[in-house]
């Protein structure tokens, strides 16, 4: 917080438009310049928030990114702009106006929601961090909508609120949080404010186990253009109901209880699941879609003898099947003329740069290898992305 406040004087804005877009190669000698007429405490603060202005333009996008400001963890842990906007859209859907947004962190769920129309109560225990979301939704013109509050989530009254959104610190001293009973605050606890409002949703890693999900919530795993992002427990909304969202779009996933797909042999084309409908075990939907099966019980790789467009899945045309075996490859490469080599793995402890060093690919032409098990057998796949 008293990195912040200088930062939003108008020196201290003056100073963040001036360095913008500073490389870090070049730091050194910008801050000699500037701590000439300017604190050179101020200096580090500004050189500081515009190297996490930059980091975040990933999440948040150029526009937005650079009016923002931001803790090292806030960027780290924050939730993607596209992801907050589908969330805030669907809560909007289900006829929310105002939600408490508890755990706020520097904002980013406060901003889409307002954005929406809801109006949003934002808490945060941490000094800094509720410093950084309020001067967030001044910086963005949304004030008006976002009231943001230094408290205890724990000790917070929900009640005049239509919605309830949580997301729980996972990340501690040392690094990533995987038992959901070591979120802070606690994912029971989490649960239980849910339980208390008309609809209700919890932010999770998508590792967490099926099993810990409530039977009274709706679990939902979201990836952005292919990277998984997060689980989402919902309350309130279709219990027992399991969904792969896929951003951009949105397009959904409603599982339908299938049984695991059939193992059989390699088809003509290989299909690799979106890695949200990997976590949110829905590969037996996709293979049904596909009228596929997979190459070996454990391996999420689907393959069918026909091609058929699905946003759920990426094709590829399989030209070769062989056991693993490096030598080999590295022939067969050479005799194809592959410089541009993608190596992809399911179920095997290679590693994609160890290989590609190996081989040593030269040559015009592209390839795909999938390192990967076919009915419990090391194999390599040789192939390329297919045209739908």
């Amino acid at each position: 917080m008293n990195d912040l406040a200088p930062l939003l004087t108008p020196e201290g804005r003056a100073l963040l438009d001036e360095v913008r877009g500073t490389a870090p190669a070049d730091e050194l000698a910008v801050a000699t310049r500037l701590r000439r007429d300017h604190p050179a405490p101020l200096v580090s603060a500004a050189l500081a928030q515009a190297r996490l202005r930059q980091r975040a333009v990933a999440k948040f996008g150029t526009a937005d990114a650079h009016r923002m400001f931001f803790t090292p963890h806030g960027v780290e842990q924050s939730t993607r702009a596209s992801v907050a906007a589908y969330r805030a859209a669907r809560l909007t859907e289900l006829g929310v106006t105002s939600v408490a947004d508890l755990c706020c962190g520097i904002g980013g769920d406060a901003i889409a929601l307002a954005r929406a129309g809801i109006r949003v109560l934002a808490v945060d225990r941490d000094p800094a961090t509720a410093a950084t979301a309020r001067a967030n939704a001044d910086a963005l013109g949304l004030a008006g909508l976002i009231e943001v509050r230094e408290a205890d989530v724990t000790e917070v009254d929900t009640s005049g609120h239509d919605a309830v959104f949580v997301d729980p610190a996972r990340r501690g001293g040392r690094g990533r949080i995987f038992d959901p009973e070591a979120y802070s605050p606690p994912l029971s606890w989490a649960v239980s404010a849910a339980r208390t409002a008309r609809v209700a949703a919890l932010k999770i890693a998508p590792g967490v186990p099926h099993e810990a999900v409530p039977a009274d919530a709706e679990a939902e795993w979201i990836s952005d253009h292919g990277d998984v992002k997060e689980a989402v427990l919902w309350f309130g909304t279709e219990p027992g109901t399991v969904r792969a969202t896929l951003l951009p779009g949105p397009r959904a996933l409603r599982g339908a209880g299938l049984p695991d797909p059939p193992v059989r042999p390699l088809g003509r084309y290989l299909y690799e699941p979106d890695g949200a409908v990997i976590r949110a075990h829905l590969v037996a939907d996709v293979a049904a879609e596909l009228d596929g099966g997979l190459l070996d019980a454990t391996i999420a790789y689907v393959t069918a003898d026909t091609l058929r467009p699905t946003p759920y899945a990426t094709a590829y045309e399989i030209t070769d099947q062989l056991p693993f075996n490096v030598k080999k490859l590295k022939a067969l490469l050479r005799e194809r003329g592959v410089g541009v080599l993608t190596v992809k793995k399911r179920g095997s402890a290679v590693e994609p740069e160890e290989l590609r060093r190996k081989v040593k690919p030269q040559g015009p032409n592209a390839a795909t290898v999938f390192l990967t098990r076919v009915a419990g057998a090391p194999t390599m796949l040789i192939g390329a992305p297919a045209a739908v």
